[in-house]
C-alpha cells in the first residue's frame, strides 16, 4: 500500500484499461466518420477520384477559405451562420459544417447553446488552407476533378439518359475545386474530353444539351475515376463511329473495324472529331451551304482517318479546315468544344 492509500498496481491496471477503452472508442468513431477531407487536402491525386471523394467537399472548402479571410479581420471566434447567409445557402446547417471541420481538427468550435456555432481556425486548418491554395493552381488536377464531378453529376441527374443542360452543373456545390469556382471554360474543356472518350454526347437541341452514354454509365457504376476508365488496357484500337447529320441521315458509312497502324499515327482523335462534327453540325450558327460543306469536310476527314495508312498531311489539312469552319460558326459551347477537339487532334501530329 502506498503512503496515500492507493495501490500502485491497481492504478496502473486502471490506466491501461482506460487507454484501451479510449482507443476502442476512437476506432469506432473513425470507422463511422472516416477522415476523408484530410486525405483530399493532402494529395492532388485525391481531388476527387470518381467525383465523390467526400460528401459536401466543395462547401467545406469554401467555408475554410471564407474563414481564412474572416480570420485576418477577426482573429477570434467567427459565426459560421454568416457564411451561409453570404453564400445564400439557407438549407444548410451551420452546426453540421462546423462540427465536420472540428472533427478533422481544422477548427475549434465554441459551443453556444441555443445559438449558431462560432469557430476558430487551428494550425492544422491554416496549413490545410495553404495546401488548398496551391492545389487549385494545378491545372491538370482541376481538369481531372471537373471531368469526374461533372460525369458523376450527369449520371445522378439524367435518369434514363435524359438530356441535360450542362451549365446547370455550375450552380451546384460540386462545381468548386479546392474552394474556387469551376469556370465555364473549364467545363467546356472537360466536356470535350468526356465527348472524345464517348462518355457523354451532345444532342441536337436548343440550347445544346448533353446526355450520358451507355459507356459513361458503365464508367460511373464502376466507382472509379474517368482517368481510370480511359487508362484501361485495350487490345488494339477499335473504332465505332458514325456521322449523322441533323436529320439523322448517315453522312458517313457506319464502320466497325480494328486498325493496325504502323506509321506512328493515332487517328483516334481525328475520327472522334469527325463524328462529333456530324452530331452537332445543325446546332451551329451556319448557313445551309456552309453546314453542308462542314459535313463534307468531316466526311473526308473520317474517310482519311479510317484508311489503312492515314496520311499526316491530309489529316492536318482537313482538321484545320474543320477548325476554321467551327471558328466561323461563333462561340457556342458546341463550336468551342469542337475547336478544342480539333486543336488536340492537330497537336497529336505536330
Amino acid at each position: 500500500m502506498a503512503r496515500n492509500g492507493i495501490n500502485k498496481r491497481e492504478m496502473d491496471k486502471w490506466a491501461k484499461n482506460f487507454v484501451k477503452e479510449s482507443n476502442k472508442s476512437l476506432e469506432r468513431a473513425q470507422r463511422q466518420n472516416p477522415l476523408r477531407v484530410s486525405a483530399q487536402l493532402n494529395a492532388t491525386t485525391s481531388a476527387v477520384p470518381g467525383g465523390e471523394a467526400i460528401e459536401g467537399s466543395g462547401l467545406l472548402f469554401r467555408l475554410l477559405l471564407w474563414l481564412d479571410v474572416r480570420a485576418q479581420q477577426n482573429p477570434h471566434y467567427i459565426n459560421v451562420g454568416q457564411f451561409l447567409e453570404e453564400a445564400q445557402l439557407p438549407d444548410e446547417d451551420p452546426s453540421v459544417l462546423a462540427f465536420e471541420l472540428e472533427q478533422r481538427d481544422l477548427v475549434k468550435v465554441l459551443r453556444n447553446w441555443g445559438g449558431p456555432p462560432e469557430v476558430h481556425l487551428t494550425d492544422a486548418g491554416r496549413a490545410a488552407i495553404h495546401r488548398m491554395k496551391k492545389l487549385r493552381l494545378d491545372r491538370a488536377a482541376r481538369l481531372r476533378y471537373t471531368m469526374d464531378t461533372f460525369h458523376r453529376w450527369l449520371f445522378d441527374t439524367s435518369a434514363d439518359q435524359k438530356p441535360v443542360t450542362p451549365e446547370l452543373f455550375l450552380t451546384t456545390h460540386a462545381a468548386y475545386f479546392a474552394g474556387s469556382e469551376i469556370t465555364e471554360t473549364e467545363l467546356d474543356e472537360a466536356l470535350a474530353h468526356l465527348t472524345q472518350y464517348e462518355l457523354v454526347e451532345y444532342l441536337d437541341t436548343e440550347p445544346v444539351t448533353v446526355a450520358i452514354t451507355p459507356q459513361g454509365a458503365s464508367c460511373a457504376l464502376t466507382g472509379g475515376s474517368v482517368q481510370d476508365h480511359i487508362n484501361q488496357p485495350r487490345t488494339g484500337t477499335t473504332y465505332n463511329n458514325y456521322l449523322p447529320n441533323a436529320k439523322g441521315v448517315i453522312i458517313g458509312e457506319q464502320q466497325h473495324f480494328t486498325q493496325n497502324n504502323t506509321d506512328g499515327i493515332d487517328p483516334t482523335l481525328f475520327v472522334q472529331l469527325a463524328g462529333y462534327v456530324g452530331q452537332i453540325s445543325n446546332t451551329l450558327n451556319l448557313s445551309e451551304p456552309d453546314r453542308v460543306e462542314l459535313e463534307r469536310v468531316a466526311q473526308d476527314l473520317h474517310t482519311e482517318a479510317t484508311a489503312e495508312s492515314p496520311e499526316p498531311g491530309r489529316l492536318r489539312q482537313l482538321a484545320t479546315k474543320v477548325k476554321d469552319q467551327l471558328l466561323e460558326a461563333g462561340t457556342t459551347m458546341a463550336a468551342t468544344v469542337g475547336v478544342q477537339m480539333a486543336e488536340q487532334a492537330l497537336g497529336s501530329i505536330m
